[in-house]
Formats: C-alpha cells, sequence, structure tokens
C-alpha cells in the first residue's frame, strides 16, 4: 500500500466522511478515489493541526509542502492540498512555446506590470515564479514576493549568471492587508515583486502604482481572457482610489504583458493553452497595445493573433 509521499498527483481533496480523492487524468474534469494510503489518518491529523485559523495555509508534511484550503461543508470540514514542487520547476517545462518564453525571460531589466491571467489552479503563479527565478538567475538584484500562502521556494539567496547575488524575500501578507504589505515591500527599494494575486481594489491601485516606479511587478488575476484581464484591473483599481481613466492610463504606461492559460487535461497529460498579449518594452516607442487599453478599447483579437503568429514562425515580437 502507498503512501501519500508515493503517490503522484497534484491536488488532493479529503472529504469530511475521510474520503481521499484526486483528478482522473483520463477525463477533463472527472476525479477518481484513491484507497490504502497507510499513513492517512497522519496526513489528516496533519491538515488539522497545520490549521491556524485562516481558511487557507500552507503544511510541511514528510517530503512535500501543500497549499491547503480548508472549509467547511453541509457535512463538516473538508481539504483541498495542493502538493508544491520541491524546487521551482525548469521555465521549460512550463508547456510554453519556446520563443514566449525567450521573450518572457527577455524582459529582466524592464519595468512595468507583467500579468497571468486564468482560472484557479491554472498554473498562473507557478509561471510566474518562473519568470521571476530566471530574472534572478540572469541579473541579480532585489526580489520581495507577496503570497498567502507562499507556493515556491523563492527565499534566500541566489547566485546570479553575471557574477552577482540575487536576494528574494518571500512573504505573507500581514493581517490580510495586500496593500499594505505591498507598501511595505516597496520601502525595502526591491527591483521585483512578486504579488501572489490581486484580491483587494486597494491592492490593485498600490500595484499600479508601484509597476510605473521603476519596478518590474509580476502579479495573477483571475479572467477569462486576455482582455477580460485588463478590465477586471482597470475596474478593481478604479474601485480603491482611483478613476476608471486613470486606472487605464496607469495599465497602459507600465503594461509589459498579460498571458492567459489554462489547463487542459487529456490522454493522461496536463498541458496550457495559452493566448497573450504584449506591448514593447521600450517605452519611448510607440505600442498598439498600449495605445488601446489606455483608451479602453479591448477588442484585441488582432495583436493576439498577429503576436502568436511572430513567435511561432521565429520572429521576435519587437526590434
Amino acid at each position: 500500500m502507498p503512501t501519500i509521499d508515493e503517490l503522484t498527483f497534484s491536488d488532493l481533496y479529503i472529504t469530511p466522511s475521510g474520503h481521499i480523492l484526486t483528478h482522473d487524468l483520463k477525463s477533463s474534469h472527472g476525479l477518481m478515489a484513491l484507497d490504502n494510503i497507510t499513513d492517512f489518518r497522519e496526513f489528516h491529523q496533519a491538515l488539522h493541526a497545520s490549521w491556524k485559523g485562516k481558511s487557507s495555509y500552507s503544511m510541511v508534511y514528510n517530503t512535500y509542502s501543500y497549499r491547503v484550503e480548508r472549509v467547511l461543508t453541509m457535512r463538516g470540514i473538508q481539504y483541498t492540498a495542493r502538493r508544491m514542487p520541491i524546487s521551482i520547476p525548469d521555465i521549460y517545462k512550463l508547456g510554453y512555446i519556446d520563443n514566449l518564453i525567450s521573450h518572457l525571460t527577455s524582459m529582466g531589466k524592464a519595468t512595468g506590470l507583467l500579468l497571468w491571467a486564468g482560472a484557479t489552479s491554472s498554473g498562473k503563479t507557478t509561471a510566474a515564479s518562473c519568470v521571476l527565478k530566471s530574472f534572478l538567475d540572469n541579473e541579480g538584484g532585489v526580489a520581495y514576493t507577496i503570497e498567502d500562502p507562499p507556493e515556491l521556494p523563492l527565499d534566500g539567496i541566489w547566485q546570479a549568471k553575471n557574477g552577482t547575488l540575487a536576494l528574494c524575500s518571500q512573504t505573507e501578507p500581514a493581517m490580510d492587508d495586500w496593500a499594505e504589505s505591498l507598501k511595505s515591500a516597496l520601502r525595502s527599494h526591491p527591483k521585483y515583486i512578486l504579488v501572489g494575486e490581486i484580491r483587494s481594489p486597494e491592492a490593485a491601485s498600490e500595484l499600479l502604482r508601484a509597476s510605473i516606479s521603476g519596478h518590474l511587478v509580476l502579479s495573477t488575476i483571475h479572467a477569462n481572457n486576455v482582455a477580460d484581464a485588463l478590465q477586471s484591473l482597470i475596474k478593481y483599481a478604479s474601485a480603491a482610489d482611483l478613476s476608471e481613466e486613470l486606472a487605464a492610463t496607469m495599465l497602459g504606461r507600465s503594461l509589459l504583458g498579460v498571458v492567459f492559460q489554462k489547463l487542459v487535461r487529456g490522454q493522461g497529460k496536463i498541458r496550457p493553452e495559452v493566448s497573450f498579449a504584449f506591448a514593447n518594452p521600450n517605452k519611448d516607442d510607440g505600442d498598439q497595445l498600449r495605445s488601446c487599453v489606455c483608451d479602453q478599447q479591448f477588442a484585441l483579437g488582432t495583436i493576439i493573433e498577429a503576436q502568436m503568429a511572430k513567435l511561432l514562425q521565429g520572429k521576435k515580437l519587437f526590434t
């Protein structure tokens, strides 16, 4: 009988009645039951013991770390436990085409906002973390993350390829105040800031301010497509202390790109389907995407299709 560590999975669902389920990779959405796990009782006890009052939290059990979501259902407490990688995945194993990876990793010296969009559990934070790690590897510098809970092991000192060092401080938002935590991060003068998820209007407003003030900000947002991500961020920020027009202008000025992704399951594999829209990192040049965002014109299909075609042909997006 297997132990938890010996099982291969991304998410476990533990019901109030003690059943344990995971995704059945033979289908797009179906689940399968896992039985006769030798240390299930110990794992279940660890889920309970690690809870400190917040619905989302981290837990270490034997070899792996887990991101846990605890909810009260009609029948009792249910847990969702996502197994986190022991190390940051190789960026070339994300499932992106190589030219998309090359463009993303080329922006380590830029300033502005890189945004990942998609549904829950679509790999947004993993992708953003991999790109941040590539920046630290290539450029060095100071990075600060705000995550609830932290997912991938970014914290610490890294040796950069240019002979310098990188320092990444991985943090959780104090008292669930994302905006104040972002303000605190800025006081450390980081080059890179990773905000695990845009969860409040105040955080969206502060994120836009950070992205136009000399930082490279990476973040994620729940959205259905590229255009929806941009519109959602503008509406979020304008629900705080910015007008919709000012939020759109700030986003247009700062935007480096948006990657929308969804995970597709089938034939025993999970792979991302992506669409994207990028702005020219050289902000002195005119850019169609920036103009569209500033004017709140979100019919972006032509831009998205043209950029995808360029990368598939092995061409650079910008010269």
